[in-house]
């Protein structure tokens, strides 16, 4: 996922405005966080792991002066949890400093690293960390700074004009050299990005809801294909690629916030549709029907509505854990769950309780609900799920498990309810769900429940987290380093 961040605004304090911006897309990526700023002359980048209240405090935003500044925080899909790997990236040359947020992912990472490899005489970001004691950064989205970066005999404009078609999967960039603010997104449009406007200067997001925080009007959304430069001379917009538009259809299920709005679509109303053709699809007789907070509440409410059924909160969420699924191990997950939900126990005793949630991976964290659920009292417990069985793996931006880890591949519903401790369990249809988002389908990308990915994937071995880790060998990859500023 990632949630990415960018504003150009002479005389506006941009750092704040970007740490604002980056707590209202904390649900994107809790791994590290990060923001970048120039004043015109240089600039000054700052990360951390963590969260973003956690990275920054008055004094450090204090610090970072200047007129525009992009964000990150990241959820890691290739390279991993660690600090070097955290964004934005940051690469100085001869020709002035890039510093990059990206949110997606790159199927063609090796043939960037082949790429970065036949610079010539450049030194490459590997050279200069490891030359300061500094594990290289292993991400698909280092290449891509370190690409940019490299541009003797043109401006970045056009460098990026040039390498953004090669570039093949998901991404939103949004870069800055010291004059000018870019965002891009790529011809599939996978991933979100919109445009907003303040009253002295232009902010990108990954969803308008950080536009709205910020005190931004939302303009329009970037186009698939499209890129924005932003600097002293106003606004403009180049055309890289032909359209194809196939946004994840996994936003509008469960990535994006309710609040957002994605190609026109409203994500708390298509959550809301799926819920009532989840009870036109799958009825059941219920005394209760309960979402699994935050994320599964919009389905349950609109499941409720269809079936007449009372809806209630039979969970309790601690609102100071964060998303069990965007942990980077499946350790970490198994010990999130007890410390995100609690069984409201009066709630649940003797009532046949439909349970309405947005997904199943692997099944741990249903099976440890059902079974708070089934300690709580409750009579019958039916799971509905508001998108179809995850099949697949996402290779655009969503870390899913490998097709051997996910729960319904090796098992049909039947036993998968089974698995989970469930009296039943109904998935939402593919074509329910599409028409709940109220998009063309042929618009969507619903790879993760088809296996039709609409980006070409090389080789099985040229793909994967670790790819650039193991590809570099590097012993130091991996192990804990101290904070640095412009490594």
């Amino acid at each position: 996922m990632c949630g990415v961040f960018g504003v150009w605004a002479p005389g506006e304090e941009v750092s704040k405005l970007t740490y604002f911006g980056l707590y209202a897309l904390q649900h994107r990526g809790q791994e590290s966080a990060g923001i970048a700023v120039s004043n015109g002359r240089q600039i000054l980048v700052y990360k951390d792991m963590g969260l973003v209240s956690q990275v920054f405090d008055e004094t450090t935003l204090d610090s970072l002066k200047g007129h525009m500044a992009v964000g990150h925080a990241r959820y890691s899909t290739t390279g991993a949890s660690t600090w070097q790997n955290a964004q934005p990236t940051f690469r100085p040359t001869a020709h002035g400093s890039i510093a990059l947020g990206h949110n997606g992912n790159i199927v063609n990472t090796h043939e960037l690293r082949a790429m970065v490899e036949e610079l010539g005489d450049a030194p490459d970001e590997v050279e200069i960390q490891r030359s300061n004691g500094v594990a290289p950064a292993t991400n698909d989205t280092s290449l891509l700074t370190e690409l940019l970066a490299y541009h003797p005999d043109e401006s970045v404009e056009d460098r990026a004009m040039e390498l953004l078609p090669k570039i093949s999967g998901a991404y939103c960039l949004v870069w800055m050299d010291e004059d000018t603010l870019y965002a891009a997104r790529d011809p599939h449009g996978i991933r979100p990005l919109v445009l907003g406007r303040l009253d002295n200067g232009w902010v990108v997001a990954s969803e308008d809801a950080a536009l709205a925080t910020v005190g931004a009007s939302i303009v329009r959304e970037v186009e698939p294909g499209e890129m924005i430069i932003i600097n002293s001379d106003g606004l403009r917009s180049r055309t890289f690629a032909e359209q194809t538009r196939k946004g994840c259809v996994f936003e509008y299920v469960y990535l994006a916030r309710p609040d957002a709005t994605i190609a026109g679509r409203g994500v708390h109303e298509a959550r809301v549709e799926m819920g009532r053709q989840l009870a036109r699809e799958f009825p059941v007789d219920a005394d209760l029907v309960m979402p699994v907070p935050e994320s599964g509440t919009p389905a349950a409410t609109g499941y409720a509505e269809e079936a007449g059924i009372p809806f209630g909160q039979g969970f309790v969420k601690n609102s100071y854990v964060g998303r069990t699924f965007i942990q980077p191990s499946q350790t970490l997950r198994q010990l999130g769950i007890r410390l995100k939900l609690n069984a409201l126990e009066h709630m649940i005793r003797g009532k046949r309780i439909v349970v309405v949630d947005d997904s199943i991976v692997r099944g741990n964290t249903q099976r440890a609900q059902i079974r708070m659920l089934r300690e709580a009292g409750a009579a019958e417990v039916h799971v509905r799920i508001s998108s179809p069985p995850v099949k697949w793996p996402c290779f655009y931006g969503i870390d899913f498990a490998t097709r051997a880890e996910l729960i319904a591949n090796g098992l049909d519903v039947n036993e998968i309810a089974a698995s989970i401790g469930a009296d039943s369990l109904g998935y939402i249809s593919l074509e329910g769900m599409i028409e709940a988002t109220r998009q063309p389908a042929d618009q969507l990308c619903a790879a993760c429940f088809t296996g039709e990915y609409p980006v070409a994937l090389p080789d099985e071995s040229l793909l994967g987290k670790h790819l650039l880790e193991v590809s570099l060998q590097s012993p130091t990859a991996g192990k804990a380093l101290p904070v640095l500023n412009n490594p």
